[in-house]
C-alpha cells in the first residue's frame, strides 16, 4: 500500500506531462504510472552500477550476446556524447538500462523523446521518461481507449497459456471461458493464466496487453503493470 501511495504522489506531482502525454500518444496515465513503477518504484531504483562498465562487461563476458551488448554500448556512447554528458557518470541497471523507465540505449536511441522541451533528451527527467515511454507503447502498437484484459469465468487446464497464444472467442467459449465483462469488438484473445495462490485464474488477453509485454517479455510482468497502474488510480479517487 505504500508503494501504492508512492505512485499516487508522482501521478500528482507529474499529472500535466501525463495527461499530455495521453493526448500525444494515446496511453493512459496508469499505463507509465505502472511502467515506472514497476520498472523503478517511480525513481527511487534507478541502479547504481556505471552504465559505461554494465555493458562493457557483458560485451565481453557474454560471448552469446556480445554482439547485442556492444552495439548497445556504441550506442550510449554516442547518446553521451549527444546529449553532452559524462559517459563514466551515468549510472544504471547491471543490463544498462537507464532512468525512470530503464531503457536500454537502443530503446533510448528509437523511442526516446524531449517531453519538456529542454533540448535534451534525459531519461532521468520524469518528464521525458513519461513522454518516452509512452511513444515506446504508441509504437508497439497501443490502441488508445481499448481494453487490456478481461478477466474469465471457469477454467481451461487444457490448454496452452501465455501472451503468445491466440485462441477465437468460441474457441475459448468451446473449452469452458466466459468474460466477465464484454470484449468490445474482439473475435481473438490470448489465454492468461495466473497463480493466484488458492487456484488459477484465467484472463483474456487483448492487443493492448500484449503491447505491455513488449516493454518485458512476461505474461506475470505485463499483469503487474497493469494491476499496479489501477491500483493507483483507484487510490487517487479515494
Amino acid at each position: 500500500p505504500d508503494n501504492v501511495q508512492n505512485g499516487v504522489v508522482f501521478w500528482n506531482q507529474y499529472e500535466d506531462a501525463l495527461n499530455r502525454a495521453w493526448q500525444v500518444y494515446g496511453v493512459p496515465p496508469e499505463i507509465i504510472v505502472g511502467i515506472i513503477g514497476v520498472e523503478t518504484r517511480w525513481g527511487r531504483v534507478m541502479g547504481k552500477t556505471r552504465i559505461l562498465d554494465a555493458l562493457a562487461t557483458l560485451s565481453f563476458n557474454y560471448p552469446r550476446r556480445a554482439e547485442y551488448f556492444s552495439g548497445e554500448l556504441e550506442t550510449f556512447l554516442l547518446m553521451a556524447r549527444d546529449e553532452q554528458d559524462d559517459p563514466l557518470n551515468l549510472k544504471g541497471s547491471f543490463a544498462g538500462a537507464m532512468g525512470y523507465g530503464q531503457f536500454m540505449p537502443s530503446s533510448y536511441k528509437q523511442y526516446a523523446v524531449d517531453f519538456s522541451g529542454d533540448g535534451h533528451i534525459n531519461l532521468w527527467d520524469p518528464v521525458d521518461a513519461i513522454g518516452s515511454v509512452a511513444n515506446y507503447f504508441k509504437a508497439h502498437g497501443w490502441v488508445k481507449g481499448d481494453q487490456v484484459a478481461v478477466m474469465a469465468n471457469g477454467q481451461a487446464p487444457g490448454l496452452p497459456n501465455g501472451f503468445k497464444t491466440k485462441y477465437s472467442i468460441s474457441q475459448l467459449a468451446a473449452a469452458g471461458l466466459t468474460p466477465q465483462q464484454p470484449l468490445g469488438n474482439h473475435q481473438q484473445a490470448s489465454l492468461l493464466r495466473l497463480d493466484v495462490g488458492t487456484g488459477y485464474q484465467y484472463w483474456y488477453g487483448l492487443p493492448n496487453f500484449y503491447t505491455i509485454t513488449r516493454y518485458n517479455h512476461s505474461t506475470h510482468y505485463a499483469m503487474a503493470v497493469w494491476q499496479l497502474g489501477q491500483a493507483v488510480a483507484l487510490a487517487r479517487v479515494q
